[in-house]
């Protein structure tokens, strides 16, 4: 068997069965806030050090400053739109002006499910782009693969946890099944998507390559600043959130000059 797909294939199973994994741990020890602070925290600066460190350079070398940055911009503005279209076209954080018009709004139209439908949701429509990322990155170089699916097994670890504290507040009683059922369901989501990128991608030139994983990097880029990182900061104890971020992001900086 060919070690690029070996390697995709161990790191896209890894990353894949950190959902359900992380979707468990929520089931037996109904995390406490400073659990999701400092995994979520921790998750942020993993995904924030994969992009400045990896994903980025690497597409720099293959491609050009103007397609990296195109890709970035692509990335970028799909998860964005994603949010945006779940949330019926209207977002604003809990001390914006314009907080009251967007709660007004969303009683005339809620957005599309619940809270856990829409994050799980939107995490596996995300997890599309990092199984891509990863495909992707195995093609490039095997190093980027194993970095960026470190970083997004953490981050579905993470993604679960939160998944799992929201469905235990809306369903107090039947939580279980649904908590393995989401974190299932992004599982596959991320293990199909890295096979999709590696067999589809694997022979296109490196400049397409290099815009591709720029275009990964643009959306966990996304995910991080607007999802984890907020996040963690809501539930941090002592500045356990800032602590753990920078722990997230430094790991990447060793990784990254380690392998």
């Amino acid at each position: 068997m060919d070690g690029q797909l070996v390697v995709v294939l161990a790191v896209a199973i890894c990353a894949a069965v950190a959902s359900p994994l992380g979707g468990l741990i929520a089931i037996l020890l109904n995390p406490t806030t400073l659990l999701l602070s400092i995994f979520v925290g921790y998750a942020g600066g993993v995904l924030m050090g994969t992009f400045a460190f990896e994903m980025m350079p690497k597409a720099l070398e293959q491609s050009s400053l103007l397609i990296a940055s195109g890709g970035f911009a692509l990335g970028f503005g799909l998860v964005y739109g994603l949010d945006f279209y779940i949330n019926r076209g209207a977002l604003a954080g809990p001390k914006s002006s314009q907080r009251r018009w967007v709660e007004g709004y969303h009683k005339r139209r809620a957005p599309r499910g619940s809270q856990v439908t829409v994050l799980a949701g939107a995490t596996s429509v995300e997890e599309l782009i990092e199984g891509l990322t990863i495909g992707v990155g195995s093609a490039i170089d095997p190093t980027v693969a194993v970095i960026a699916g470190l970083a997004v097994g953490i981050d579905n670890i993470a993604e679960a946890l939160s998944i799992g504290a929201l469905q235990r507040e809306e369903n107090q009683e039947r939580y279980a099944w649904p908590i393995f059922k989401w974190t299932g369901l992004i599982g596959i989501s991320l293990f199909g998507s890295a096979m999709l990128g590696w067999f589809l991608f694997r022979n296109l030139s490196e400049v397409i390559l290099g815009f591709l994983l720029a275009t990964g990097g643009g959306g966990m880029f996304y995910l991080a600043v607007t999802d984890l990182i907020p996040e963690a900061e809501e539930h941090q104890y002592q500045e356990s959130a800032a602590i753990s971020i920078a722990a997230g992001f430094l790991t990447v900086f060793v990784l990254s000059e380690v392998l």
